[in-house]
């Protein structure tokens, strides 16, 4: 298989890296995905990991252009609904995840069936995340995923609290408080690794894969 990666900061740098120590063939990293040759993207699964802006903007074009596309970038929640549309309407295999932390993922469902299990007990729900100052969402898209699993499973939104402090990879949070007792349930990321080599992962599966599929839904089946 051959990847692309769409964004060629310090994610894109340790994709690289990682796709380079597995063995896979990068075919290109580009700031500039849009103009990227249409002949070869076919070829290829892409991985972005760009900037809301960038993304929004791009999207379409990496709906049309590639094999199959794994997005890392957040910060795009409000059109959700239209860039899955987007991609089906392509016939494009597409993997999405606010983070593709393998421990994060179990962080997930943890939250999940927590959530369900304390429903009517009294637990006031609470997000809290740190990242580093680089970081341009805030909240994370990570903390919001959190959210959203908490209000399912519990029928109350939490409160989500950020921090940005120095370069702290991301610290996720989740805390049931009640008058007898408190839960919390924590990740820590000790450097970026972890999120490539989900990211990779994912591009592995996306490369023989059909349809749209959340990162976690594949991994925790």
């Amino acid at each position: 298989m051959k990847v692309v990666i769409s964004g060629y900061g310090k994610m894109g740098h340790m994709i690289e890296a990682v796709l380079k120590r597995r063995g896979i063939e990068c075919a290109g990293a580009s700031e500039d995905i849009v103009n990227f040759d249409d002949a070869l993207a076919k070829e290829c699964v892409c991985i972005d990991f760009t900037t809301p802006d960038a993304f929004r903007a791009n999207y379409p074009a990496l709906a049309r252009k590639f094999k199959a596309v794994v997005i890392g970038t957040t910060g795009w929640n409000d059109i959700h609904d239209e860039v899955l549309a987007c991609f089906e309407q392509a016939g494009t295999p597409m993997i999405w995840s606010s983070n593709y932390s393998i421990g994060v993922n179990v962080l997930f469902a943890a939250v999940e069936r927590a959530s369900e299990l304390l429903k009517g007990h009294g637990y006031e729900p609470h997000v809290h995340e740190i990242h580093h100052i680089h970081k341009l969402d805030s909240p994370s898209g990570t903390a919001k995923s959190i959210a959203k699993l908490v209000e399912e499973g519990i029928g109350e939104a939490p409160e989500i609290t950020a921090e940005r402090i120095g370069e702290v990879p991301g610290i996720h949070t989740v805390t049931y408080l009640s008058g007898c007792d408190k839960l919390t349930f924590t990740h820590e990321a000790f450097s970026r690794e972890g999120f490539a080599e989900g990211a990779v992962a994912a591009a592995v599966m996306a490369d023989t894969l059909e349809g749209i599929h959340e990162f976690k839904e594949l991994i925790l089946k």
